[in-house]
């Protein structure tokens, strides 16, 4: 009799146990089926999200890189996937240089995006620029000094030569250029290699504007440096002397490290006081105090510290300083034409340059301001190449700028017409790089 209890008692144990359990397992797959079907959904949105972001993407290269079919293949994150074995790289040209700063298919770089609302626009009338071409690898460039030293080098996969830059307590690498204007702009490239999470948290680029042309920073001088360390987030030091007192000193923590251990491109305005700083198309700085008033700067300065240099190495190339110019939108209402050589185009395409959007967009204001403007768009080439090639070449960047004012910009097209002269109204001397530089060029003609 107790051995049945027994095994009546286990039986309405086990039968419990089971119903329970399926039960809990009915509830749990209830709330997982939810989950999953939530999860799907957002897998669909991703998706959704992903695929509009790509057609979008598509639709703007396809305006600012007009019949370039055979892109290269780019990883998730839109990032050109480099090729093992290309060691002559993509050379692009700029309005200033053959072989320009901003190179959109070399190993490591990011693909072309269009920044609409980037609003650097560089000066207009050249002071100094410097792609090494005139100088041997492994000398020190002519055309600058430095209590450090230095040497060219040719990198394999990136067109130019690039100066490798030499780190210690005050090194100073200064160009040849004296009395700076009170509105000026600064472009160079920058490559960084070795550069890992073992970077000093201390490694600094800084890029100084002083009222002396030695190497010592002087009374008064404004300075921005910007961090290579990978590890934590460092950012932007700003600082500056007026008098010889310090005037403020700041660290903002930005973090640039995605940016800075691959080749970028440095744009620098200062407009009296105000200094302003990009890099690649993001503005990083925007200081509107930061050079000291009604004192005469004499030159800039590039400094560079914290740098291992058994295993990192940076480089420079592409140095550009420019006068700032008029405000283009009002010469253009007050001139009825302006020219302008700040417009960038890869070699020998009219596949623009993300950092000519700013000048663009200027003319797009003007022209959303008074609706009765209709432009012309002229472009103009240097003498290398044939003339045949030049004309085509310089009608078919007049097209990529007016394509850019009609899709981005939202320009009527009625209003915009487009031509090329190539290489037959020259400005300047085609013999000489800084000649060339400023045949480059195009012009708005209000008709």
């Amino acid at each position: 009799m107790k051995n049945q209890k027994f095994l009546f008692r286990s039986f309405l144990f086990t039968a419990l146990a089971i119903f329970f359990s399926i039960n809990c397992n009915a509830q749990f797959l209830k709330k997982l089926g939810k989950r999953a079907e939530k999860a799907a959904e957002r897998t669909v949105e991703r998706r959704v999200e992903q695929e509009t972001s790509k057609k979008t993407d598509e639709v703007l290269d396809s305006i600012l890189e007009p019949g370039n079919k055979n892109k290269k293949p780019s990883n998730k994150n839109g990032n050109p996937i480099p090729e093992m074995d290309n060691t002559n790289g993509n050379s692009s040209e700029s309005t200033h240089t053959n072989e320009t700063n901003t190179s959109t298919n070399e190993p490591g770089s990011k693909s072309i995006q269009v920044y609409s609302k980037f609003d650097f626009i560089p000066g207009d009338k050249l002071l100094f620029f410097d792609d090494f071409k005139n100088d041997f690898v492994g000398d020190f460039p002519s055309n600058w000094n430095t209590n450090a030293g230095g040497e060219l080098v040719v990198i394999d996969g990136y067109e130019n030569k690039w100066l490798n830059l030499t780190p210690g307590f005050n090194t100073v690498y200064i160009p040849d250029v004296t009395m700076i204007p009170s509105e000026f702009t600064l472009e160079f490239d920058i490559l960084g290699k070795g550069i890992d999470r073992k970077t000093s948290s201390h490694s600094y680029l800084g890029i100084v504007i002083s009222d002396n042309d030695s190497f010592e920073k002087g009374n008064n001088w404004a300075m921005t440096e910007y961090s290579f360390c990978q590890y934590i987030e460092r950012g932007f030091v700003i600082e500056n002397k007026i008098n010889a007192k310090r005037g403020m000193r700041n660290e903002t923590k930005v973090d640039v490290r995605h940016v800075v251990n691959q080749k970028h491109h440095v744009s620098i305005a200062v407009n009296t006081q105000r200094f302003r700083m990009w890099i690649n198309e993001k503005k990083y700085v925007d200081v509107p105090r930061l050079l000291p008033k009604d004192v005469q700067m004499k030159n800039i300065k590039l400094t560079l510290r914290g740098i291992d240099t058994d295993k990192e190495s940076i480089y420079i190339s592409n140095i550009k300083i420019a006068e700032g110019g008029v405000d283009l939108r009002r010469k253009l209402i007050a001139d009825g034409k302006i020219s302008t050589n700040g417009i960038l185009f890869d070699t020998g395409s009219a596949n623009i340059q993300p950092q000519s959007m700013g000048i663009i967009r200027q003319i797009s204001q003007v022209l959303l301001q008074d609706n009765t403007i209709s432009l012309k768009i002229v472009g103009h080439t240097d003498a290398d190449g044939s003339e045949e090639s030049n004309l085509v070449l310089s009608k078919k960047r007049a097209e990529a700028v007016r394509n850019t004012l009609i899709n981005i910009y939202k320009t009527s097209p009625e209003r915009l017409t487009a031509d090329g002269m190539g290489e037959s109204k020259p400005i300047s001397d085609n013999n000489t790089p800084d000649g060339k530089s400023l045949n480059r060029r195009v012009e708005f003609i209000k008709i």
